[in-house]
């Protein structure tokens, strides 16, 4: 960003999200002079820094939205997007798939003529152009494992929890037939339900009456996973409950047709939960 002048013969720019000044001399200072802490210039800035942190979040939660409903991305939208720098940090390096479901690669650039140039699995830098792309959840990626131990050899991050995401792949077989509750992380012990609440709330699970929940399109349809939290107002403790999904009606879906990603995310949001529960020490834990 260019510098802006600000009076006193001081200069002022946004640098990695903060207000930085420099002298009539041309050096950077280490904080901001007393004579600018309140002015116009500065104030301008700090609310443009805060403008770009909630964009940049913004665009993160879009690209996580595509990604774990699987949803097909017109390339050339990502071409467009990617000239802003928020939009290509949630973007860069997530996995793609385009025409050949079995063609992974990971995602490096995008022109303006709607090419993506993307890393395969085998190293090699391949130029791709179908009219939409797939950003897959990874409990849809063949051979995972090897897509993570890639990942690691090539020195990928990720902006949007992807390829690294924990993943739980559901059962071939249940103990009761036609049954729609998971109770593997019930039971999970809260000081209160506000706090469990606020944890739901602080993992971005949306929470609806007594439940906090999670919706994903999954096998063509959308599909909500709940978990039970407590009445509304209760002030006692409080103990997570059961996990089960509901599809578009509100009806509750039978564990054997809950999609993969539905899954997946359903047992995720369940064990990050219950991850944060009492834990009983001393001689009668």
């Amino acid at each position: 960003m260019a510098w802006l002048a600000a009076g006193e013969g001081y200069e002022i720019a946004l640098v990695e999200g903060r207000v930085v000044a420099r002298g009539a001399a041309g050096r950077q200072l280490k904080a901001l002079p007393k004579a600018l802490r309140d002015h116009p210039e500065v104030d301008r800035l700090r609310q443009l820094a805060e403008w770009l942190d909630r964009h940049a979040a913004a665009c993160v939660a879009r690209v996580d939205t595509w990604m774990v409903s699987s949803l097909p991305v017109p390339t050339e939208l990502l071409a467009r997007v990617w000239r802003d720098e928020a939009w290509q940090g949630a973007l860069r390096d997530l996995a793609v798939v385009g025409d050949d479901p079995d063609e992974v690669g990971f995602l490096r650039d995008a022109t303006d003529s709607g090419e993506l140039k993307v890393v395969n699995l085998d190293g090699e830098t391949v130029r791709l152009s179908p009219h939409t792309v797939t950003l897959p959840h990874p409990v849809l990626l063949p051979d995972l494992d090897d897509v993570r131990d890639f990942a690691a050899e090539l020195g990928i991050t990720q902006r949007v929890e992807q390829i690294h995401r924990a993943t739980w792949e559901r059962p071939a077989k249940f103990g009761k037939e036609g049954a729609t509750e998971v109770l593997d992380y019930a039971g999970g012990v809260f000081p209160t339900r506000f706090s469990l609440a606020a944890r739901a709330t602080g993992l971005g699970y949306r929470v609806s009456g007594g439940y906090a929940t999670c919706t994903v399109r999954d096998t063509g349809g959308s599909t909500e996973a709940s978990v039970w939290i407590g009445e509304p107002y209760y002030e006692d403790e409080q103990t997570t409950g059961a996990l089960s999904w509901h599809d578009e009606n509100g009806r509750a879906v039978r564990l054997e047709q809950v999609g993969p990603v539905a899954w997946s995310e359903g047992m995720r949001m369940a064990a990050a939960l219950y991850a944060g529960r009492k834990i009983e020490e001393g001689a009668d834990a």
